[in-house]
């Protein structure tokens, strides 16, 4: 998007060109008829156990968001592309600065449970996520809205005005050029009035207004799996073409590979490491091979000692960032489906060449063994450092081999020790994470809920952000981010953007590793796969049979 515009339909996103998004074999990542197949048969992919109840406005991890997704609907939504549609309004358009945004519904849209969706579902569900009593892990994506508070519990979205059962108008704190991007994330869907009585109830087995519905109100087993079935009510750009999707939970993706060779699983979403030198070869005509906006780091939390935000800890960080071998590291164990980070977002963001390549200070992320070295000799002059350097990662997302080049390369290159430290289960990572129980680095990386530059910033390293596990905390960086968020003019924004990561650059809470592509499977017995600019299937245009 090059300029603020009148009309959301102008609000053009990121072109595919910028996106990159041409699949390498699996026939352009589509396979067969697009009008072909059962219409009632069900489509099984790989997944893994929610970390929460599925509460929009508190899913902020990939398993959970998996399934919010397809159960739920939001205003708008995001085509293959990445280009912004219309799905549960019929427009979406701000004021001349990009501070009044004004809604209008479509008419007569339901839940799954026959009651209306109106302005109140959006403006109810909006104010209890954004009200700090109800600790919602998305409670930050509702900050520019006026009336918002950090810490003021039953604090008010003044800004949210209806003004019919089908219309309402949102007023911002100040100009937001990407606004019309965020209310396409799942923290922006409605929810039900019993939804927000009964908040536990309802994450257990969720009424949404999406595409799917869970097939029975007990459809979520935890730690195997939940059912889906097709939304007939649902009207908008994902209607499905299938019966359902079944999700289930693995605790390895190399038994979920085995699984779509076996017939067992229709399409799995991201191959493990340990099968890139093969799933070409095993699947000739049904994988994927492209970009995706996804970024994978290496926190280090803020309240490890030797690590904290003053002069010893910035030395550490930047030499362990340094001692990494990204080439090495991306080209032995990923076989090129990665690509070394020099920045903290993804080059698949429209303008990315022009900003990306460039933030101030990114030579830290260049393998430099001998400056690595000096640096961390300096941090030892202030206080000696004798432990042993931990990076965690969850054993149910193929991270083990790179994990073990990542340490071996640390320690060789700094002389100390390193090492993994495996937990079961993402959930169970995340966990500790959200405790400040984690006693060294670990693994973590971002996919876009939005494709924008803020959205791979915010989130993760404003003050207080849900998903800001580094407990990381910069006034400068918070208002270089709030410098960029105000600007109306999106070519402005990027560069304010930009001059943020340079700040992160400095501090380093996380360590920048790799872009990552998707590289999907699936099996002869479904069509029309095709994956997103974020990498996620396009579930509701897959045909089977």
């Amino acid at each position: 998007m090059k300029s603020n515009r009148k009309l959301l339909a102008a609000l053009s996103l990121v072109t595919t060109a910028a996106l990159g998004l041409t699949a390498c074999g699996g026939g352009g990542g589509d396979n067969g008829d697009a009008g072909g197949g059962d219409s009632s048969a069900v489509i099984t992919t790989n997944g893994t156990e929610p970390q929460n109840p599925l509460i929009p406005t508190n899913t902020t991890e990939v398993g959970g968001g998996k399934i919010i997704d397809l159960v739920f609907s939001g205003l708008t939504s995001f085509d293959e592309n990445g280009e912004v549609r219309m799905d549960q309004a019929e427009s979406v358009e701000p004021n001349d600065d990009a501070t009044v945004w004004t809604v209008k519904l479509k008419e007569d849209a339901k839940f799954t449970d026959g009651s209306p969706v109106t302005a109140d579902s959006y403006i109810n569900a909006w104010n209890y996520g954004a009200d700090p009593a109800n600790a919602q892990g998305g409670q930050y994506f509702f900050e520019n809205i006026k009336g918002y508070s950090a810490d003021k519990d039953g604090a008010e979205l003044t800004g949210l005005e209806k003004k019919s059962d089908t219309e309402f108008t949102v007023t911002l704190n100040s100009p937001e050029a990407d606004f019309a991007k965020r209310v396409g994330y799942s923290a922006f869907v409605p929810m039900t009035d019993e939804a927000l009585e009964d908040t536990k109830k309802f994450g257990e087995s969720p009424v949404g207004n999406g595409p799917y519905k869970l097939e029975a109100e007990d459809s979520w087993v935890h730690k195997q799996g939940i059912k889906l079935v097709k939304n007939e009510d649902y009207s908008g750009p994902r209607e499905a073409k299938n019966g359902g999707v079944e999700i289930k939970f693995y605790e390895s993706q190399k038994t979920a590979y085995s699984d779509v060779q076996s017939g067992n699983l229709d399409i799995l979403d991201q191959v493990d490491p340990s099968n890139f030198q093969t799933y070409e070869g095993d699947f000739p005509e049904t994988h994927v091979n492209q970009a995706a906006a996804i970024v994978q780091t290496m926190t280090i939390p803020t309240y490890l000692d030797h690590f904290k935000m003053d002069e010893e800890g910035k030395l550490r960080r930047q030499a362990i960032s340094m001692a990494l071998d990204r080439d090495q590291i991306t080209d032995k164990i990923f076989q090129g489906t990665r690509t070394p980070a020099k920045d903290f977002t993804s080059p698949t963001l429209e303008g990315w060449d022009d900003w990306g390549q460039n933030i101030d200070g990114n030579e830290v992320t260049e393998f430099n063994a001998e400056k690595a070295k000096e640096l961390w000799k300096k941090a030892d002059e202030i206080s000696k450092y004798d432990g042993t350097f931990t990076i965690a990662y969850n054993n149910d997302g193929g991270h083990e081999e790179w994990v073990t080049a990542a340490a071996n390369s640390i320690a060789k290159t700094l002389d100390i020790k390193a090492e993994g430290k495996a937990y079961p289960s993402f959930a169970e990572l995340l966990d500790d994470e959200e405790q400040d129980k984690m006693t060294g680095a670990f693994r973590s990386g971002w996919q876009a809920d939005f494709p924008a530059q803020v959205n791979f910033l915010a989130p993760l390293y404003q003050s207080g952000a849900g998903s800001n596990y580094a407990r990381y905390s910069s006034k400068e960086f918070d208002e270089a981010l709030k410098a960029g968020s105000s600007e109306a003019d999106a070519d402005k924004a990027a560069e304010k953007f930009a001059e943020a990561q340079g700040i992160l650059m400095k501090d380093l809470p996380v360590v920048p590793l790799w872009y990552q592509n998707v590289n999907g499977v699936w099996n002869d017995q479904v069509q029309n796969v095709k994956f997103g600019w974020n990498s996620v299937p396009l579930y509701d245009q897959v045909t089977k049979g």
